[in-house]
C-alpha cells in the first residue's frame, strides 16, 4: 500500500458553463492506491486519518476535508458535524487513478461533473 497525491482538474463538460474545462478548478486527494492505480480499501481502513482532500477553485479559499467511505460509497467530507456538505464521487472505488483517467464528482447542485487525473505522485 502506498499513499499517493492525486490531482484532478475540471475536464470538458459540454452543456455546462465548463464546456472547455478549467485547469484552475479541481481536487487534490491523498489516498492509498494499489499497484494498478485502484483505491486500496484495506490501506484506507488502516490509514484513514491520512486520507485527505483539498478542493480548489479560482477566487476562493481552498477547502480541506477528508475521504470517507460508507458501505461501497466514497465521498469527500468537509465538515464532520454536517452531512449536507458531503460530495459524492461516482463509483470512486471502480476508478483507476492514472494520469489521463476521468472521475465524476457531484457539485454543490448535485450535477455530476467530469474531472481528469493530471498527477499521481507516491508519497514517501
Amino acid at each position: 500500500m502506498t499513499l499517493s497525491r492525486i490531482v484532478m482538474r475540471l475536464a470538458r463538460n459540454p452543456g455546462t458553463e465548463f464546456a472547455d474545462g478549467d485547469d484552475h478548478r479541481g481536487y487534490s486527494l491523498v489516498a492509498p492506491l494499489l499497484a494498478d492505480g485502484m483505491l486500496d480499501v484495506d490501506g484506507f481502513a488502516a490509514h484513514r486519518a491520512d486520507c485527505s482532500v483539498r478542493r480548489f477553485v479560482p477566487d476562493e479559499e481552498a477547502v480541506t476535508g477528508v475521504l470517507k467511505r460508507r458501505g461501497q460509497t466514497w465521498f469527500f467530507d468537509y465538515d464532520a458535524t454536517d452531512d449536507a456538505d458531503d460530495e459524492p464521487v461516482h463509483r470512486l472505488g471502480e476508478h483507476r487513478f492514472a494520469v489521463g483517467e476521468y472521475v465524476s464528482i457531484a457539485d454543490e447542485d448535485g450535477r455530476m461533473l467530469a474531472y481528469k487525473v493530471t498527477e499521481v505522485t507516491p508519497l514517501q
